[in-house]
């Protein structure tokens, strides 16, 4: 997917979380991080929450993302009006 190491820290296990990327050692998902961040949560609330997760575990979750995205191919969808 990626040279970058840090890409290394997130992990698919269908054994876990249904298989849903997760970072490594836990059972916090790529979409739950982002998520978190997305609703206004910063950095080091989350490291102060999850005491096992390190700042490079955030940044893996955006690599992750950003890598999976440059990925796909995406169609624009059209709006049609009664």
């Amino acid at each position: 997917m990626n040279n970058n190491p840090l890409i290394q820290r997130i992990v698919i296990d269908p054994e876990v979380l249904s298989g849903k990327p997760i970072i490594q050692g836990t059972r916090l998902s790529v979409q739950y991080i982002l998520g978190l961040l997305a609703s206004g949560a910063d950095t080091k609330e989350i490291l102060l929450e999850y005491k096992g997760l390190t700042h490079d575990d955030i940044l893996a979750c955006f690599l992750f993302a950003s890598t999976s995205l440059d990925n796909n191919t995406f169609t624009p969808l059209t709006m049609q009006t009664a």
